[in-house]
């Protein structure tokens, strides 16, 4: 399953009557014509759906032509879905590549990486932090091997006590 490009050429070899209250516009079974047409050489299923909640008018092709034109397009929102989930993945949870290919250690390299993740939210929430997530991140990381309460890490430091520590640097240089 996959989108149809605003170039393609195609013709239409038969129609399906669709219920239009489910947002469907057509289904048709099409063959493409264009320069790379050799490239599927076999007829393809094009499904226009119009998303009600954005009102967004989305045309797929699929080789799949035993399921309801609805049901593709359910398939198509929740493959987006997992697009989305994967893309947060790779930002928020930097993931940049996975160490094995097995799907055990797929599954606990995304485990592992979401259990920090919601650790990390959870001390924000109980901190009461205004930062972001990342600068939350970044802080911690540079302070790794710190010893302090949270909250010293983003809260300014106290103007007497820089004074006290500049004066004592100042009377040990003279001594």
């Amino acid at each position: 399953m996959t989108r149809q490009k605003r170039n393609a050429v195609y013709e239409v070899m038969e129609s399906r009557t669709v219920n239009q209250k489910q947002g469907l516009i057509t289904d048709q079974t099409i063959r493409l014509n264009g320069a790379k047409a050799m490239e599927c050489p076999v007829p393809l299923r094009r499904i226009v759906y119009k998303d009600p909640a954005t009102g967004n008018r989305l045309i797929f092709l699929t080789n799949h032509f035993r399921l309801s034109a609805k049901t593709i397009a359910d398939i198509y929102k929740e493959r987006w879905q997992i697009e989305i989930f994967f893309r947060f993945i790779k930002q928020n949870l930097k993931i940049k590549a996975f160490v094995g290919n097995s799907e055990n250690a797929v599954m606990s390299q995304i485990y592992v990486a979401l259990i920090a993740y919601l650790l990390l939210l959870y001390l924000k929430f109980l901190s009461y932090l205004s930062v972001s997530l990342q600068e939350l991140m970044r802080t911690l990381q540079l302070n790794l091997f710190r010893t302090c309460k949270i909250q010293d890490l983003f809260d300014p430091p106290d103007p007497e006590a820089t004074s006290l520590m500049n004066s004592k640097q100042l009377s040990l240089a003279l001594a």
